[in-house]
């Protein structure tokens, strides 16, 4: 045990107690033994849905997230399992038919058009957002906004669950054309150096923290040298904290980890661990607190985010619980997301009208404290589009909006207004009001 992580007598017993980590993916669903109890029709349908979207799950989130006796209304199921309405009837009638051919080919066919047909990679980020050095692109590494470079290390290929509203399901289908990702840690060096206007660096993936901290350390370490002074902020991107979070208190190199952050912030970096959370459940376990007990003692900051997500969390009296605990764990609410248009978007999406009325009544709830979660919050293709309200202009009712980010950086910060549409769920859906024919990005 290194100087740096006591650890108590207390703590030593629950590590002993850890359970072992035990992953189940579509081909395990008959091995989960709460499943069991669920109607057979329920099991035959997630079977179909999940030979076209990534299914994974582990032993944790199964036995300490979910409440099998009301599992069909669970939101940490309907966020984990899944769902027959996350295809739609089309192509669930399709795959299913497929699978009752049995034949190899016919069902790749079929499950092949499904995905294409979800819109796999959202935002323009393959044509837009992938950099090109010399003519070639620089797989691995996304540069969309001037500041900020996203890095998808090989290694990190991977998450606890997968959820099926993240622009990364597309990652995880076996699909090598569907990838983003680094072949090797140089690669994020050699960008690096030629751009001194980055300041930012997010490591996302998958899941980083699916990695060993060696592995982790490697990609890391070099952006620590005086040569990426101009790197004043590093960002690790990890769902870890609710679906595995016995990765920084009981894991083997749990102790190690804690010292790379620790190595960071003595590199005069900010280390900014940014937390995906869809409910308030997931923060009700002893280990989630020491998790993010032992990563605040290091002296990094969480901040928190995750979407606005039908079946799950659409109540606003959850977003405000979930902030207020937030706070008092000491992290801080980030960002309130749109649901994305890729994936299940069609099962999970809300209509903005009725997301910026969740927010609202949200924030209402709580203190300036807990107010710092900004949203409802679009990331498509031009920037981040937040919604800041619904308002009437020479009679006139319209979305009121404004770019947080945006691809050209003239853009953020300017309002911008759209007709009201109580029907749409996504930038593309908006019309520009006034009369006007594009909105003034689209120039």
């Amino acid at each position: 045990m290194n100087s740096h992580t006591p650890i108590d007598a207390v703590q030593i017993a629950e590590a002993e107690l850890a359970p072992a980590f035990k992953v189940y993916t579509a081909r395990h669903l008959q091995q989960i033994e709460q499943l069991q109890q669920l109607p057979e029709q329920l099991k035959h349908e997630m079977e179909v849905v999940s030979s076209v979207l990534p299914f994974r799950v582990n032993n944790y989130v199964i036995e300490q997230l979910i409440n099998w006796d009301d599992a069909i209304n669970d939101p940490m199921f309907q966020l984990t399992f899944p769902q027959r309405g996350m295809l739609k009837p089309e192509h669930f009638d399709a795959v299913e038919a497929a699978l009752a051919t049995e034949d190899k080919a016919e069902i790749k066919r079929v499950v092949n058009e499904v995905r294409q047909a979800l819109n796999p990679h959202p935002a323009g980020q393959m044509e837009h957002n992938i950099p090109r050095v010399n003519g070639e692109p620089v797989n691995g590494i996304q540069h969309k906004y001037n500041e900020t470079v996203l890095f998808f290390p090989s290694s990190g290929q991977v998450c606890h669950s997968y959820c099926t509203f993240c622009f990364r399901w597309a990652q995880f289908v076996g699909d090598q054309s569907l990838k983003i990702a680094a072949k090797e840690s140089g690669q994020l060096c050699d960008y690096l150096r030629e751009h001194p206007e980055v300041t930012d660096v997010l490591i996302t993936g998958g899941d980083p923290m699916v990695m060993k901290t060696k592995n982790l350390r490697a990609y890391l370490e070099p952006l620590l040298e005086p040569e990426f002074d101009h790197i004043r902020t590093i960002r690790i991107g990890s769902k870890a904290l609710t679906f595995w979070p016995y990765r920084f208190v009981t894991d083997e190199d749990s102790d190690d980890l804690m010292d790379l952050f620790r190595d960071i912030i003595a590199a005069g970096k900010h280390l900014a661990f940014m937390a995906h959370y869809n409910h308030w459940r997931e923060m009700g376990t002893d280990i989630h607190r020491q998790a993010v007990a032992r990563i605040r003692e290091t002296g990094a900051h969480i901040r928190s985010q995750g979407p606005l997500l039908n079946h799950i969390n659409t109540e606003a009296d959850d977003w405000a619980k979930m902030w207020q605990t937030q706070v008092e764990l000491g992290i801080q609410p980030y960002y309130m997301f749109v649901e994305r248009d890729t994936g299940a978007q069609h099962y999970f999406e809300v209509p903005l009208a009725q997301a910026w009325n969740t927010y609202r009544d949200a924030m209402k709830q709580v203190s300036g404290i807990a107010r710092t979660a900004r949203g409802p919050s679009m990331s498509a293709t031009p920037g981040k589009v937040e919604i800041q309200g619904v308002t009437e202009i020479n009679g006139e009712k319209v979305f009121v909006l404004r770019f947080i980010q945006g691809r050209n950086p003239d853009w953020v910060q300017r309002p911008f207004f759209a007709a009201y549409d109580e029907k749409a769920t996504w930038l593309n859906h908006l019309k520009p009001a006034f009369g006007e024919e594009k909105f003034f990005f689209e120039d």
